[in-house]
């Protein structure tokens, strides 16, 4: 049981999951950032790996992805920051991005340099599930990665089973059809339908709601629905801010909790 199965085991409800891009405000912040995330209280951190192209991304993460790749941030870099706090965090870290930065740099050495890390699991959103059976999965397995899928809206009842079943992490729900941090109105009726439609599914995993959880509010109703809410945009927008980076952490923390 790695640390991800470990917090979801132990924490049912309320989970806090933060998200911020790897190597942004600065390159050497992720490690500060990840500690004062854990000692404010959150419950998981998704560090995003930037990448040139981040195609179901918003302008805020867009731009803190563009900032982060200037700065000198890689995969590379980013497991050797992981690595040098692994044994001062208990907080389970996850990464988030886009197949092919992996693909070059080797998936199998990916995986075990995650594991070695400290990493719990993985959201490559454009891994084809099938794609991820054949290829992936073993892997995940061998180097002890929880694996989480992304569903939305328009996901199937049998497609959003299937990735169930796939799944060693939890599934994360997108609130709607759009880009991360998107101020675009929802319809709230057919996205409490969405919500109510998967609820009624029994999935064996956890479900955490993603995109558009911005505060208090938006957290609190996300927790009514699923096991907990994801926030990304909003964070990365408040440690961009001016300040102190550690109390602007505390602060946006507090701020939800």
């Amino acid at each position: 049981m790695n640390k991800l199965q470990k917090k979801l085991n132990d924490k049912k409800e309320n989970l806090l999951t933060i998200y911020f891009t790897a190597g942004y405000p600065e390159l050497n912040d992720t490690g500060t950032i990840i500690k004062e995330l854990e000692a404010s209280g959150a419950d998981i951190v998704e560090v995003g790996m930037p990448f040139s192209d981040p195609v179901a991304d918003g302008p805020t993460i867009q731009a803190s992805s563009l900032q982060a790749l200037n700065n000198g941030m890689g995969i590379k870099v980013l497991l050797e920051q992981l690595k040098a706090i692994k044994n001062e965090v208990n907080i389970p870290v996850l990464l988030m991005g886009y197949i092919n930065p992996i693909w070059k740099y080797g998936v199998e050495k990916f995986m075990a340099d995650c594991e070695d890390a400290g990493v719990s699991g993985l959201i490559l959103p454009d891994i084809p599930l099938d794609e991820f059976k054949q290829d992936y999965q073993k892997l995940y397995e061998k180097h002890n990665l929880s694996s989480v899928f992304l569903i939305t809206p328009q996901t199937t009842n049998e497609r959003i089973k299937a990735y169930d079943e796939a799944c060693t992490g939890f599934m994360y729900m997108v609130s709607s059809a759009s880009t991360t941090g998107s101020s675009k109105t929802v319809d709230s009726q057919k996205q409490q339908d969405y919500y109510m439609r998967v609820k009624s599914l029994n999935l064996k995993n956890p479900t955490q709601i993603g995109f558009n959880i911005k505060d208090k509010t938006s957290f609190e109703r996300a927790c009514q629905f699923a096991n907990g809410g994801i926030i990304g945009s909003a964070f990365i927008k408040k440690i961009s801010e001016k300040g102190d980076l550690k109390m602007k952490v505390r602060e946006f923390v507090s701020s939800i909790k």
